[in-house]
């Protein structure tokens, strides 16, 4: 492991833009984004020039563990951060709340990855958890918070011996119901605006839901923005990332 304050590199893997906007708007990326190959696949990387990465690598596993392979092998990090949005498994957890979890569980196989800072426990699955999947999930595995990428990017860092570790903002609370999200996600785990555009236009009993969600997450990667902005300086230095209040962190 290495020591307290010996220099290491950075990557972070989010799964779209729009949870990290607000960190690329704030820092001095260098440049637009560079495009690169691995293996047979494009990824945007937005480089700060000295010591952090960044990769969308899109919605799900697949993709997330392509992001994460991809800029291990094509930037050698020494820690690597999944960041992002996720769901409450418990009631008393609100949108905006920043979790650092301790432990990512794969609810496909019961995997389990521990990481050496934060607390609780999020688990990674297959879909955007109902109201019912997010009780079986918090009964299950005991989790405060379920996403679809972070278990996914810690089997990538487990793989090549890289540390892992995962920061997430609650962008729905326990009891929001989402519509059908599955069908305007393609093979590569890119959101196809598009097409839901079209989908809820016609559908003018889902908009109130809808400008909800958009308004959570916004909510959330302000949040998850402020952690980040906060921490990037002590990620970098390989010190523990400061607590910006019980309030925003758990």
């Amino acid at each position: 492991m290495r020591e307290l304050g010996e220099s290491c590199k950075v990557a972070i893997v989010a799964a779209l833009e729009r949870e990290v906007r607000p960190l690329l708007k704030s820092k001095d990326w260098r440049g637009h984004p560079v495009e690169r190959e691995h293996g047979v696949h494009k990824f945007r990387f937005y480089e700060d020039g000295q010591d952090t990465v960044l990769v969308c690598g899109g919605i799900g596993a697949a993709p997330a563990r392509r992001a994460a392979e991809a800029v291990i092998a094509l930037y050698s990090p020494t820690v690597i951060y999944s960041v992002g949005f996720a769901g409450a498994l418990e009631p008393g957890v609100k949108v905006g709340d920043v979790f650092q979890p301790a432990q990512v569980i794969d609810a496909t196989d019961g995997s389990r990855v521990n990481s050496n800072e934060g607390k609780g426990t999020l688990v990674s699955f297959a879909s955007v958890a109902t109201p019912e999947q997010k009780a079986r999930l918090r009964n299950a595995f005991s989790a405060q918070l379920v996403d679809m990428e972070a278990a996914a990017v810690a089997r990538a860092a487990e793989a090549r011996g890289i540390e892992f570790l995962a920061v997430k903002s609650i962008s729905d609370e326990f009891d929001f119901t989402f519509p059908d999200m599955e069908r305007f996600v393609d093979s590569e785990g890119r959101f196809l605006q598009g097409r839901f555009a079209a989908f809820a236009l016609l559908r003018p009993w889902l908009w109130w839901k809808i400008s909800q969600l958009l308004r959570n997450s916004h909510a959330a990667s302000d949040r998850l923005c402020d952690w980040l902005i906060m921490s990037l300086n002590r990620m970098i230095a390989c010190a523990p990332a400061p607590a910006p209040g019980a309030a925003h962190l758990r």
